[in-house]
C-alpha cells in the first residue's frame, strides 16, 4: 500500500506548531520568573533608608505600685507594677528588642537572600515583602553585648549588600533556671537566664535586706543571701538598660528556711527529729548534700529491690513531741537526690489520709505522690492544706509525729539509695 505523505506532513507541521507554542510558553515564563511575588525587583544595589517597628512587645508602668511593709508598718520597698503590652507599628527607629517585628524600608530590597542582625540570619516572609520594604523578626539567639554585637542590619540581595547601623536592645533580667528555692543566711544561689550583665544591685521583696552578687556574666549569676525576717520572698533586680536605671521583681517565690520549721537541714536533723527508718544506712550521713555552700551531708533512705519499704523520720523527741497543726504552715517543701532507676514514692505521715504505712500508690491522693526522675536533685513543694490537691497532712489529728516516703516495691527492682535535704514546712 502507498504510504500517506500528505497526512505525514500535516502532522509534522502540527508538532511543530506545538514546539513552538511552548517554547513562546516558556520563555514568558522566564521572562517573568519574579512575577508571583506581585513586583519585578530592582536589578540596582540595596539600599536600606529606615527601620520601622511593626510591633512590640513593652514592659511598662501602670498607675499601681506593690509597696512592702516591715513588722512596723514602715515601707521597706516600693515597686513600680508593670504589665506587658502589644503595640503596633510606630515612628523610625534605630534600636531592636530581641522577638519584635520591624520593616526594612529602602530600595532594591526585592531580590533579597538573606537578612542579619549583628551576623545572625533572620527569618523573612517573601510573600510580605516588595522591592521597597522587608519584614523581619529579630531571632532571640541575637547577640546584644560587645564585642559579638556590632550594631549592624545586613541585607544581601542578588545585586548587593546593604549595611545599616541598628543596635539591639539587651532584655531586662530574665531567669530561666534556680539552682535551690530556698535560701538562708549565707546560703547561695546560682541563676541561669538572659539580660544579667545590667544588674547593679539584688534585693528581696518585703526586706530592706541587700542579696550579694558573687559572680556576674549576663547569662549566668550566683548570689549569696544575707539574714532576712521574711518567710517567703522574691529576687528584686536593679539594673541600667539604655543609661534608664530600672528595677522588677522575679516571678519565682523563694522560700527563707531560717524562718520554717525544719526536719532535714543543715547537714543534720532539726527540731528534735530524729531517723525512723526500716533499713540501714539511714539517717543523717555524709555524702550528697543540696545545701550550698557547706553542705557535707543529708538524709539517706535505703530501698532493697522488691522490698515495701518506708524511710523517714519521727518527732517524738520534739518540744511538742512533733509538729502541731497551724494555719501559718502552708507547704511541705524538700529535695531529693534520685537513683538509679525512676520511682514514685508514697508521702506517708502518721496523720495523712492512710497513715504511717504501705499506702499503696492506686489508693493515694495525687498531693501523695512523689515521681522521684534518676539521678538528680529534684525540688518539691506540695501545699499542706485539705481539699483536692493538697496534702491533707493533719487529716487525722493536730499533732503530726512522723513522716516518711513509701517505696512499693515490684519484681526487677534494683537496690536503691534515694537523699533527701533541706526538708521543712514553710509558712
Amino acid at each position: 500500500m502507498k504510504p500517506n505523505t500528505k497526512n505525514n506532513k500535516v502532522l509534522k507541521t502540527n508538532n511543530l506548531c506545538w514546539m513552538a507554542v511552548i517554547l513562546i510558553l516558556c520563555a514568558a515564563v522566564s521572562c517573568r520568573k519574579y512575577n508571583y511575588l506581585g513586583f519585578t525587583p530592582g536589578k540596582g544595589a540595596p539600599t536600606i533608608t529606615s527601620v520601622h517597628t511593626l510591633t512590640k512587645t513593652d514592659t511598662v508602668n501602670v498607675n499601681d505600685t506593690l509597696v512592702a511593709y516591715n513588722s512596723s508598718g514602715d515601707t521597706t520597698l516600693t515597686i513600680r507594677a508593670t504589665q506587658t503590652t502589644s503595640t503596633a507599628f510606630d515612628s523610625v527607629t534605630t534600636t531592636g528588642n530581641l522577638g519584635n517585628t520591624y520593616v526594612i524600608e529602602g530600595s532594591n530590597l526585592g531580590s533579597a537572600t538573606s537578612v542579619s542582625f549583628n551576623g545572625v540570619s533572620a527569618y523573612f516572609n517573601r510573600a510580605l515583602m516588595t522591592d521597597n520594604s522587608i519584614i523581619v523578626a529579630i531571632p532571640s539567639n541575637t547577640p546584644y553585648l560587645a564585642p559579638q554585637a556590632t550594631d549592624s542590619l545586613v541585607v544581601t540581595t542578588l545585586h548587593g549588600t546593604a549595611y545599616y547601623k541598628f543596635t539591639i536592645i539587651p532584655p531586662p533580667p530574665t531567669p530561666s533556671t534556680y539552682s535551690d528555692y530556698d535560701f538562708w543566711n549565707g546560703s547561695q544561689m546560682t541563676l541561669k537566664g538572659v539580660g544579667f550583665a545590667s544588674i547593679t544591685a539584688v534585693g528581696l521583696t518585703g526586706s530592706s535586706a541587700n542579696v550579694s552578687i558573687v559572680s556576674q556574666t549576663d547569662t549566668i549569676m550566683t548570689l549569696q543571701f544575707p539574714s532576712a525576717t521574711v518567710n517567703e520572698a522574691n529576687l528584686v533586680f536593679t539594673y541600667n538598660l539604655l543609661g534608664q536605671t530600672n528595677t522588677a521583681a522575679a516571678s519565682q517565690e523563694l522560700v527563707d528556711l531560717d524562718n520554717a520549721y525544719t526536719i532535714v537541714f543543715n547537714n543534720s536533723f532539726q527540731n528534735s527529729w530524729a531517723d525512723n527508718s526500716w533499713t540501714h544506712p539511714s539517717g543523717i550521713i555524709s555524702g550528697p548534700s543540696h545545701e550550698v555552700p557547706g553542705g557535707t551531708a543529708s538524709a539517706v533512705g535505703t530501698y532493697p529491690a522488691g522490698d515495701w519499704q518506708i524511710e523517714g523520720w519521727d518527732g517524738y523527741s520534739a518540744a511538742n513531741g512533733g509538729i502541731e497543726y497551724s494555719p501559718n504552715y502552708k507547704y511541705l517543701t524538700f529535695w531529693i537526690l534520685g537513683g538509679v532507676a525512676k520511682h514514685t514514692l508514697t508521702l506517708v505521715g502518721d496523720k495523712t489520709p492512710g497513715g504511717y504505712g504501705q499506702v499503696q500508690i492506686t489508693a493515694a491522693p495525687a498531693a501523695q505522690l512523689v515521681v522521684v526522675p534518676p539521678g538528680v536533685w529534684t525540688y518539691y513543694k506540695i501545699p499542706l492544706g485539705t481539699g483536692a490537691n493538697q496534702l491533707n497532712f493533719w487529716s487525722t489529728g493536730t499533732l503530726s509525729q512522723q513522716l516518711g516516703f513509701f517505696l512499693q516495691g515490684q519484681t526487677g527492682d534494683v537496690n536503691e539509695t534515694l537523699y533527701f535535704d533541706e526538708v521543712a514546712f514553710t509558712p
